[in-house]
């Protein structure tokens, strides 16, 4: 069931082929769908890591995969440290 905020079915068509697929030797990804719409979930509403609803999954989870993505900016050149992410911050 889709809510307010989660990608449709048109978008999920384009963003999934441009996702890692499992090599079935490292174990397994978490669905990929419901790790994005956690972090579009976290970046819109600002909310708390431990807040996030568990239908996004553990919140680590989200965490460890929007860290790199965001942490980065336009070509690839790191983007400062953001402040209050211990993981994040090097």
């Amino acid at each position: 069931m889709l809510s307010r905020g989660d990608l449709t079915g048109s978008e999920w068509a384009v963003l999934e082929p441009l996702l890692p697929r499992s090599n079935n030797r490292c174990g397994r990804w978490r669905d990929h769908r419901q790790v994005i719409n956690g972090i579009i979930r976290r970046l819109s509403t600002g909310c708390q890591w431990r807040k996030l609803p568990e239908r996004f999954g553990p919140w680590q989870t989200i965490h460890k995969r929007q860290c790199p993505v965001v942490g980065r900016r336009h070509l690839g050149t790191p983007a400062p440290a953001r402040s209050g992410c211990r993981r994040c911050s090097g």
